[in-house]
């Protein structure tokens, strides 16, 4: 597991009551203020963030950012890669939780996503967020919400159900480039210690009994472990090759 140096802050103006019982339910110091240089969770009465060298990053399955996103093409290509037909959701297991905003995605498409994180402070903003997702105004984002599950721990010590899509979406730094995304991918990688843990989470991914592994990477990056992936979808600027393990339910497997 990761060692978190983080901070708890109130937000500014705001009751520090809900900051510090999260600071005791995480195990983290809390402070009135900002007096490190390490990363901070500033927790305010009915939203949070986590705040590293001017860069912060919030979890907001109803911004107007994610709402854009489900118009989006990429959700196409996101579900034709788990396997996603008329009919056909196929549980998903997001081992590589993150911010979710692909298991998001896969929740809007119709499929039950369950979302691991290992870092504690990003499970907890997490659940959060799909907590604030369930009461969201918006009627197809408090559905999605619905068919999302957190749970706070390592993928690794987890037995992915029977018949569900494993996906996998490691650390990457150089797959993006944009200056916010260098920031987000910063903090990220702050709070994880860097840690590279890709062939790990393969191995560990490749010996469950599901249906197909499907793992997003940068479009030239070499492919996650040494077997061949059944086939390739991509997009502009990342891949999902997908590892079809056994037959769906109901009928053979396919090509996508």
């Amino acid at each position: 597991m990761p060692i978190q140096d983080v901070t708890v802050l109130p937000a500014s103006g705001e009751s520090p009551k809900r900051a510090r019982e999260i600071a005791t339910r995480l195990a983290l110091l809390y402070c009135d203020r900002a007096n490190t240089s390490g990363p901070h969770l500033v927790v305010g009465e009915t939203a949070a963030w986590v705040e590293l060298a001017g860069a912060k990053v919030a979890i907001r399955f109803d911004s107007s950012t994610m709402r854009h996103r489900r118009r989006g093409g990429h959700n196409e290509l996101l579900g034709r890669a788990v396997g996603v037909k008329e009919n056909r959701y196929p549980a998903v297991f997001d081992a590589t939780g993150g911010l979710a905003r692909d298991a998001f995605l896969l929740a809007d498409l119709g499929c039950n996503v369950t979302i691991c994180e290992r870092v504690p402070v990003l499970a907890w903003l997490l659940q959060d967020a799909v907590a604030a997702a369930e009461v969201s105004v918006y009627g197809e984002v408090r559905e999605a919400a619905g068919r999302m599950h957190v749970i706070a721990g390592d993928s690794q010590e987890r037995v992915a159900e029977p018949h569900s899509v494993i996906y996998l979406d490691p650390m990457f730094p150089e797959r993006k480039k944009a200056a916010a995304v260098k920031k987000e991918a910063a903090l990220l990688q702050c709070l994880t210690q860097s840690l590279d843990d890709s062939d790990s989470l393969w191995a560990w991914a490749s010996q469950q009994a599901v249906e197909r592994i499907v793992v997003k990477r940068p479009l030239r990056a070499p492919t996650l472990g040494q077997a061949k992936p059944s086939h390739t979808l991509s997009g502009k600027a990342v891949r999902f090759d997908v590892f079809v393990r056994q037959p769906a339910s109901g009928g053979s497997s396919d090509s996508e």
